[in-house]
């Protein structure tokens, strides 16, 4: 058995953490027996990142990304589990389609869920039949994606989804808000002042209100308000944020551009500076990326006709750290974030901790060392990010079940799993 030593947790304790040769943790304590794998002494060991929103493109779009370039980007990045979202093309909402994009996982470097979708062509027979990890991203009242749905067959899907114990992942904005005077406009700042606010925070609280009468658990996607949040919480749904809402805002589209068009849209600086203390105090659950990469060329165009998206699954955790080696964040709240919360919400019991039983994915850092974000050194398809020129806190190495697969200059093969097999 491999022994990492003197490793420092993110409760700041120095431990020795045993990998068994199983891919699971077999021991965390003082002076463990074993083969030193490494002396981790003035290091920070933490448990993977498990994001639980991304778009890895396949099927249907894989030039802009695919299985085998998002898992190395994520594995990269800190990220050992990722979670899938249903707008591909087949979209994910019917078994049949979960079957394609899961051969399309078969390449993933990490594990892996695919969340179902919900369309008025879905087939929850069909679908429920397989391992699904939850329903989601379902788009409730969005009107300018061709996957949104109309309240009462949310409504449906709720009822179903609390009949077979599946967490409801809501994106919620209410485009009877949308504020149509800013088509009139072509600046970059436009896309924001469309989709307001106030559709977020409107669309959180039905969508909360229609999953607790249907006794469905709802969580709510990239928050991107504290409005929005502070409506997940009255409700008691959970919620996440992004990395691009907590650390960019509208006063940063002079320079993105059309590069930082997304769903829902940067907001403005104090919206955003309220998002991170909600971050920092708890009241978010879950940082999740919204990984939705593009190509250059596709980007590169107005801001009516660009695609909605960044990429974000290399840079969410050493931004993260960044902020917490700057006091912003402690290192526990990274980890619950990233880890221990998601690995609590949507049932995933072998993940989430550094604890004797649960897997070995596991993420070294030295919170010390910081680099430049770059575009170029990262390894999702697209080869650009709304973070470039920015710090980050990057892994030394990161490990999937036992096995590392980064080292900081190269990848190994190995065969990510389905979490809910």
């Amino acid at each position: 058995m491999k022994v990492i030593r003197n490793a420092t947790l993110a409760d700041g304790r120095t431990r020795d953490v045993r990998v068994g040769d199983h891919g699971r943790i077999d021991a965390v304590g003082e002076s463990l027996d074993g083969e030193t794998f490494v002396d981790a002494a003035g290091n920070l060991l933490l448990p993977g990142m498990i994001d639980v929103h991304v778009h890895f493109r396949q099927p249907g779009y894989g030039h802009k990304e695919t299985w085998g370039s998002g898992s190395r980007s994520a594995a990269a990045g800190g990220v050992t589990t990722v979670v899938d979202q249903p707008n591909t093309d087949p979209a994910t909402v019917t078994g049949a389609a979960f079957d394609e994009k899961a051969d399309f996982a078969a390449d993933s470097l990490v594990d892996w869920g695919i969340n179902g979708g919900v369309t008025a062509d879905w087939d929850p027979e069909t679908l429920f039949d397989r391992p699904l990890f939850a329903l989601g991203e379902v788009f409730l009242a969005d009107s300018t994606g061709d996957m949104g749905i109309e309240a009462e067959l949310f409504r449906e899907a709720c009822g179903i989804a609390a009949s077979e114990d599946v967490v409801v992942t809501v994106h919620a904005e209410d485009a009877d808000l949308f504020d149509t005077t800013a088509k009139e406009r072509e600046d970059a700042d436009a896309w924001s002042a469309y989709r307001t606010a106030e559709a977020e925070e409107a669309a959180v609280e039905r969508a909360v209100r229609v999953g607790n009468e249907a006794g469905a658990t709802v969580h709510v996607a990239h928050t991107s308000t504290p409005e929005g949040v502070d409506a997940a919480n009255a409700g008691g749904a959970t919620c996440e944020a992004t990395p691009h809402h907590l650390f960019l805002s509208r006063d940063d589209l002079d320079e993105l551009g059309t590069f930082g068009r997304m769903n829902p849209p940067l907001r403005s600086e104090e919206r955003q500076e309220a998002l991170f203390e909600r971050l920092a105090d708890g009241r978010i659950d879950v940082v999740a990326t919204d990984h939705a990469p593009h190509t250059r060329g596709e980007k590169e165009a107005s801001i009516w006709d660009a695609p909605s998206g960044v990429p974000g699954v290399e840079t969410a955790l050493p931004l993260l750290l960044q902020a917490a080696s700057e006091g912003e964040l402690t290192h526990e709240r990274v980890r619950d974030v990233t880890a221990a919360n998601p690995a609590a919400i949507f049932d995933l019991p072998q993940k989430g901790r550094v604890e004797a039983g649960r897997d070995a994915d596991l993420v070294l850092v030295d919170p010390e060392d910081s680099r430049e974000i770059r575009g170029a050194d990262l390894h999702s398809n697209c080869e650009w990010t709304p973070f470039e020129g920015e710090q980050g806190v990057f892994p030394e190495w990161t490990m999937v079940r036992g096995t590392v697969v980064w080292d900081g200059d190269s990848f190994a093969d190995h065969d990510g799993e389905n979490v809910r097999e």
